[in-house]
């Protein structure tokens, strides 16, 4: 099977990774008030609802980081795709694999590297 040239990727794969970058702002922009300080006085909130307000809290904020490194990967693809390097994997620059790309545009290794 014969690779893709970088034309053909961008074309293919441009739209989804700005659509997903879009995406992953407003997310990320959405979760802000889910990260916020928890209320701690106990006349308002019971200790368990407190400690069930810190436990959202803390989901949040590890949601908050996954979007995070999903942004980031997200806009390092198209850095890679404005070089001609898109579709290629960082390590050993082997072509990473149609089939891999549609999973996940912003994959950066192939299967092997990975």
């Amino acid at each position: 099977m014969t690779e893709p040239d970088s034309a053909e990727l961008e074309r293919r794969f441009r739209p989804r990774l700005e659509a997903d970058l879009a995406d992953l702002a407003a997310q990320l922009e959405r979760s802000a008030d889910e990260r916020g300080p928890v209320e701690l006085d106990q006349q308002s909130v019971g200790r368990l609802s407190r400690m069930d307000a810190m436990q959202r809290q803390a989901m949040a904020r590890a949601v908050q980081e996954r979007l995070k490194l999903q942004k980031v990967r997200t806009e390092q693809a198209l850095l890679r795709m404005g070089d001609g390097e898109f579709g290629y994997c960082v390590d050993c620059g082997e072509f990473i694999g149609e089939k891999r790309l549609a999973v996940d545009p912003a994959t950066p290794k192939c299967v092997h590297c990975a």
